[in-house]
């Protein structure tokens, strides 16, 4: 008997929300040990609270971007894994270009840092999402 009464929409939005949620955490690992291990310090950019709001963001839209494509398409699972790990490898490829400081150590130490927090959001994001959404053990225990 199937006791689920959320729709493909809702079981979508609410897997990017905890799959968001799970990624915050990994990049905030990560963000406290690359700045100890290198001893990185500008945050302005990227720090506690930009990472908690912009990733919690950017995967409640990859919720709702994910429905459209399952809903959208007849192999809507690996249209939006191509796409998304697509595009996860151009945007760190980009991040490798960005110019953060005149200083060259602060400016290699930047790129290192946002290149590995977008792999970390575009692995989560392209792959996390669509194994969450077909896991019957998380549907049970989670949603």
């Amino acid at each position: 008997m199937d006791t689920s009464f959320g729709t493909p929409f809702s079981k979508a939005v609410l897997t990017g929300v905890f799959s968001g949620i799970v990624t915050t955490v990994i990049c905030l690992g990560y963000n406290l040990f690359y700045r100890e291990e290198t001893g990185f310090s500008p945050s302005e950019l990227i720090n506690v609270s930009s990472l908690i709001f912009i990733v919690n963001l950017i995967f409640l839209s990859l919720g709702f971007i994910y429905y459209f494509f399952i809903y959208s398409f007849k192999r809507g699972d690996i249209s939006y894994i191509i796409v998304f790990a697509l595009l996860t490898a151009f945007t760190a490829m980009k991040s490798m270009q960005v110019h953060r400081s005149d200083n060259p150590t602060l400016n290699a130490e930047f790129r290192h840092l946002l290149m590995m927090l977008v792999i970390i959001i575009g692995v989560a994001g392209s792959l996390g999402i669509p194994y969450l959404f077909h896991s019957k053990k998380f549907d049970e225990h989670v949603i």
